[in-house]
């Protein structure tokens, strides 16, 4: 167990993910959070991490830090995304290794497992398939940093642990029209589309591949959680055990702004994996359930969108 003075670092603290941790952790009294801002320390900068973690000595650290984006993100910037996720990753796993951190969480992503995994995706089908293409090099980049703790676990006894989050959502989300996830970018479209009277708006693909969505201040319950009580070599799956189309969550996100247009599809465009779902079990049997409903995840993300300053940005 975390006490509550103990030095907690969480990197990538700007981020959705990482500022949900900071949240979480401050609500359950965490007195003690280090965070550095990218301007401050570039945790590609090798020669900076092995500075700041030599000055710091982070008893614990959420790795949330990362380089993310939609489909077209990933298929635009392959060499990026493998680059500077295996960089940042490696330089802060070995760091807090070399320092003496009593324990690490690495946070991934479902799309490590792969491509026609079976549904829902258990944590033991990891490296059994090929990989989804759109965004394969993200995956290898967080296969590696996965890894890596298993590796310092098994051959020096370290207590590192991973978490593979579904698709998240929620307060800090990237908003950008074209290097965003599904979901905000849904928002961001429809609001778009209410404010300009637009008769109707055009999704990419048909509609038809199934996502689950969990709301980041429940994944953020969960990495505490995680800390606390789990050590193991096998990651956790972090989501919410259930799913819906495309078309299903377009209408829905329609429906929570308000926008009564037409919604039609471009079937030219990718619809990228055609199921992803992944069997929550493990969290389950540890005692963890997620608590927003999607819906009403939708409204508080909306919230945030419309108080959002970086939604200006084109």
């Amino acid at each position: 167990m975390m006490e509550k003075t103990a030095k907690i670092y969480v990197a990538g603290h700007r981020g959705m993910v990482g500022s949900a941790i900071v949240r979480e952790l401050n609500r359950q009294g965490y007195t003690n959070i280090i965070t550095r801002t990218h301007k401050e320390l570039d945790l590609t900068r090798q020669d900076q991490v092995e500075a700041f973690f030599a000055e710091e000595k982070p008893e614990y650290v959420f790795l949330a830090a990362a380089k993310v984006g939609g489909i077209a993100a990933n298929e635009s910037a392959l060499a990026d995304f493998m680059y500077d996720n295996m960089i940042l990753e490696m330089n802060v796993v070995h760091s807090a290794w070399q320092n003496g951190c009593k324990k690490l969480e690495f946070l991934g992503s479902s799309c490590i497992y792969p491509r026609m995994a079976p549904q829902p995706m258990p944590e033991s089908c990891l490296l059994t398939g090929e990989l989804e293409k759109t965004n394969e090099a993200y995956a290898l980049a967080k296969i590696s940093g996965l890894k890596y703790c298993e590796f310092l676990n098994r051959q020096y006894g370290t207590d590192y642990i991973s978490v593979m989050p579904t698709n998240l959502y929620g307060p800090n989300d990237n908003y950008h029209p074209t290097h965003s996830h599904v979901l905000p970018a849904l928002i961001r479209r429809f609001h778009e589309a209410k404010m300009e009277g637009k008769p109707y708006v055009t999704c990419w693909g048909d509609g038809s591949p199934l996502r689950e969505f969990l709301y980041v201040d429940d994944l953020a319950n969960l990495c505490v959680f995680l800390m606390n009580h789990y050590s193991g070599n096998e990651t956790v799956n972090a989501g919410t055990g259930k799913e819906l189309s495309i078309k299903e969550l377009t209408e829905l996100v329609a429906k929570v702004i308000g926008y009564e247009g037409e919604i039609r599809w471009d079937p030219s465009k990718p619809n990228g994996t055609p199921r992803k779902l992944l069997d929550v079990s493990k969290a389950t049997a540890l005692g963890w359930t997620y608590q927003t409903e999607l819906e009403d995840g939708i409204r508080l993300a909306y919230e945030d969108f419309l108080n959002n300053p970086m939604r200006a940005e084109r």
